[in-house]
């Protein structure tokens, strides 16, 4: 089992910036990736970011490329989420989300979620 807890979010103005953290704990996967998705009100769970542990491979989702950034850190089992520029539309819950494969192929794990909320 593995358990992701997820830190950050809060209150941004457009146009600023704002960071998540996703540590991950348990039967943590050597490989496999990890990373995001979010859900906005009304609308489906739509993928952000995702990141291998184990090589360099980092993919979006098309409405953040450019503006967000995934990082890890392998000895802490944690990975990051900065997001800078943020838009109205970027206002929904986060979810941290973990796979022993591509993650917009599978997600075994969830986090708790995010709010992140962006006032125009």
């Amino acid at each position: 089992q593995v358990h992701l807890e997820e830190s950050g979010g809060g209150l941004v103005q457009a146009g600023g910036s704002l960071r998540l953290s996703c540590a991950a704990s348990g039967r943590t996967f050597s490989t496999g990736d990890m990373g995001w998705f979010r859900q906005a009100p009304g609308k489906e769970r739509e993928f952000v970011a995702g990141r291998s542990w184990s090589a360099s491979i980092r993919y979006y989702g098309d409405s953040v490329k450019g503006r967000f950034l995934i990082s890890r850190d392998n000895a802490k089992n944690t990975m990051y989420l900065q997001m800078n520029n943020l838009k109205p539309e970027d206002t929904a819950v986060y979810y941290c989300a973990a796979s022993p494969r591509r993650l917009t192929d599978e997600v075994a794990y969830w986090g708790q979620g995010s709010q992140v909320t962006v006032s125009s």
